[in-house]
């Protein structure tokens, strides 16, 4: 077998057979990984013949094959197979329709001439018929909602707010009630911890970012007094006896989601027996039962499926609780198709129709949480959360098997600060299916997490041109770059943000490729710029007015220690607990890297005039946090954002990579109810800075 042929299959595949770390030396992959990946594309090549008929596979299935070509305004479009003077057909959305000629490129190909109208648009052509994304040249971005002015906004996870009633896990009802509070101190922005369906039957598996499908919604966030009614809701847990244990858990510091979910359960199965009994049995209907049905059709075959996979999966954990993966059930259910399936689901029809209220639930509150936020003025409201990929093991894997990249997981190769790369148990579309499907998969994510939503993170954002792929089994550093049709992904997220008129902000924090910045800011896509990380090779923090005008300044992330934290070196200790240094010298060399960084921060906060004074000792935060938020509050980013760990001056992080049960990572509650922390004294100033720079950019315009 020619390692010159694997090689050349596996570029052409979008596969790259070297990487470069960030010392700048590049590294061969491996030939057994490259077959690896390859036969999990479809494209086998574990002999000669395997690896000729690969090629010729992929040579033959390009882009210019699939069913959507994606292309800009006014932009002409290439259409190699068609030749120049044939005659086009264009229908497009709003039922117009009009012919034109292709004209001719520069080697004889035809080119359709470019289409002024955005939207999806079918083709009939040469004698085929396909469709055409036709794109804005950029994403609606924060300019559009607020043009020329800087605003400002706070991010929140979902699950550490509290609010009565809640059961013990943060709610829709909480993310409302903070979106009004925060609407009325002049926020336009509320970003969220995401939303995504996990595994109702396992509530060990709480993590937001290792979802079961992207496409729903997580119940136990629902807010069921917003959509049935305080009165309804509060009468069926008194009735079911469940006030005394939604109290103590809601009296919990730390979430425990095992118990926490059983009483959901419990009062969500209360209420799907109300609204059976109530709504769906009366004979003149109302409008819930109206609505439910609505919801109902409108998500179709992924709807059912997620509902029937949550059955199967429930039974089989009962059966066998080490059953987390739908690829160790019986052959038969692993086939979502299979009648063994459909009789299942026929016989636990009613359970199946529970799930559905679940998510029907889910959804509305949602909707009316986004309402909540632009009642008071807010001009973008939630901004939620897309993971970077899905659960191998859950619903979206198993329903849309052809789709994912069933036997290979997404990480990073090593790097500074992770010298044995990461895996993070999770995998993704297939670039190939992607295209050969339309881009229908990516295109159901983007308007599921926008249909509540005022604007959209995307996590990991460098996953649209590639991601590192590792093959089952193997170690993070046995993986390899895979590319994406990154090109027809940006084009999809421009017209489908201004469809939903939702700005779309990209995680792209860490190394990224040369130039991907700056395509991103082409694109209209804000980047994030974290505090922390805004240094130059010396050391020294960036000024604030070298900060990125069209990226999203926050003093924090989830994943990082709050400013307070920092500061006070809460952060080693709590990985030192947690993970362990090798010896008490790690912990000291660690300990005196952080005071030459606040050090630098504090030189920094005082040249931008946004603290005086001495540096304070490392117990003494609040002055910091203050500073902290002036010093992004003072940057030209369109948008600046205050996490509620550095509003409240918090030294706790939600969470600590590269830990699963020694830190309590996504269990933490804040301190109050939603719809009063921001009355807090020591919120006050800090939300007074935010609201200054939107003043600042007024009066620049007057």
């Amino acid at each position: 077998m020619s390692d010159r042929e694997l090689r050349e299959l596996a570029a052409k595949a979008g596969i790259a057979s070297q990487w470069q770390d960030q010392k700048g030396e590049m590294h061969e992959v491996a030939p057994e990984t490259l077959r690896r990946l390859l036969a999990i594309l479809g494209l086998p090549g574990d002999s000669i013949g395997e690896l000729r008929d690969s090629l010729a596979e992929v040579e033959g299935h390009t882009a210019l094959s699939a069913s959507l070509l994606t292309t800009r305004l006014d932009a002409p479009l290439r259409l190699p197979r068609d030749r120049p003077g044939t005659r086009a057909r264009l229908s497009f959305e709003d039922g117009s329709q009009r012919e034109c000629m292709l004209g001719e490129g520069p080697a004889g190909e035809g080119i359709l001439p470019g289409i002024e109208q955005a939207g999806y648009c079918g083709v009939e052509c040469g004698g085929r018929q396909f469709s055409i994304a036709v794109a804005p040249r950029r994403a609606f971005g924060i300019g559009d909602v607020a043009q020329g002015e800087r605003i400002y906004g706070l991010a929140a996870q979902i699950y550490s707010l509290r609010r009565a009633g809640d059961g013990g896990t943060g709610d829709l009802g909480g993310v409302a009630d903070l979106a009004a509070a925060a609407g009325r101190q002049g926020a336009d922005a509320l970003m969220l911890s995401p939303l995504h369906a996990l595994f109702w039957a396992d509530p060990t598996r709480f993590s937001p970012y290792s979802p079961s499908s992207r496409l729903f919604c997580n119940p136990l966030h629902a807010a069921p007094d917003r959509v049935l009614g305080a009165e309804r809701v509060r009468r069926t847990i008194a009735e079911s006896g469940l006030g005394d244990e939604f109290a103590r858990l809601e009296a919990l510091e730390l979430i425990d989601w095992p118990m926490a979910a059983r009483t959901k359960d419990r009062l969500l199965r209360a209420l799907f027996d109300d609204v059976e009994h109530h709504d769906l049995g009366s004979v003149l209907g109302s409008d819930i039962a109206a609505d439910l049905q609505r919801f109902r059709l409108n998500g179709g075959d992924l709807l059912l499926q997620h509902a029937r996979f949550e059955v199967l999966y429930a039974a089989r954990l009962r059966e066998d609780p080490t059953a987390l993966s739908w690829r160790s059930w019986p052959s038969a259910w692993r086939d979502p198709t299979d009648p063994a399936v459909t009789a299942f689901a026929a016989a636990e029809r009613r359970e199946v129709d529970f799930h559905i209220f679940l998510q029907w639930l889910a959804d509305r509150s949602a909707a009316a949480a986004q309402e909540a936020a632009r009642a008071v003025g807010m001009r973008i409201g939630l901004v939620g959360d897309l993971a970077i990929g899905m659960d191998g093991g859950g619903s979206y894997a198993w329903s849309r098997q052809n789709e994912v990249l069933v036997g290979a997981t997404i990480g990073a190769p090593p790097d500074y600060y992770n010298a044995n790369g990461q895996n993070w148990g999770l995998t993704s579309f297939s670039p190939r299916a992607l295209i050969a499907g339309g881009f229908a998969p990516f295109i159901a994510t983007l308007r599921a997490a926008l249909r509540n939503a005022g604007g959209l993170r995307i996590d990991h954002v460098m996953g649209l041109l590639r991601l590192w792929l590792i093959p089952e089994g193997a170690s993070p550093t046995e993986g390899a770059y895979v590319s994406y049709p990154v090109e027809d992904l940006f084009a999809l997220i421009a017209l489908e943000t201004f469809r939903h008129r939702a700005v779309v902000i990209g995680e792209d924090l860490g190394t990224l490729p040369h130039g991907f910045r700056e395509r991103l800011d082409g694109e209209g896509i804000a980047g994030m710029q974290v505090l922390r990380f805004e240094r130059d090779h010396h050391g020294y923090f960036r000024a604030p007015d070298g900060w990125r005008p069209g990226a999203v300044a926050m003093t924090t992330t989830h994943d990082l220690a709050p400013t307070a934290g920092w500061w006070a070196e809460h952060d080693i200790e709590a990985r030192a607990a947690s993970q362990g240094f090798a010896n008490e010298a790690e912990i000291a060399a660690e300990r005196h890297l952080r005071a030459e960084s606040r050090h630098f921060l504090w030189g920094a906060l005082r040249h931008a005039e946004v603290a005086t004074g001495d540096e304070p000792a490392p117990a003494v935060t609040d002055q910091v946090v203050d500073a902290a938020t002036r010093y992004i509050a003072a940057t030209p980013c369109g948008l600046a954002v205050l996490p509620l760990e550095d509003a409240l001056g918090l030294v706790n992080q939600p969470n600590i990579p590269g830990t699963v049960d020694e830190h309590p990572n996504w269990r933490r509650r804040l301190p109050g109810t939603s719809a009063g922390l921001l009355d807090r004294p020591e919120v006050s100033p800090r939300l007074e800075a935010m609201r200054r720079r939107r003043s600042a950019s007024a009066q620049g315009r007057g």
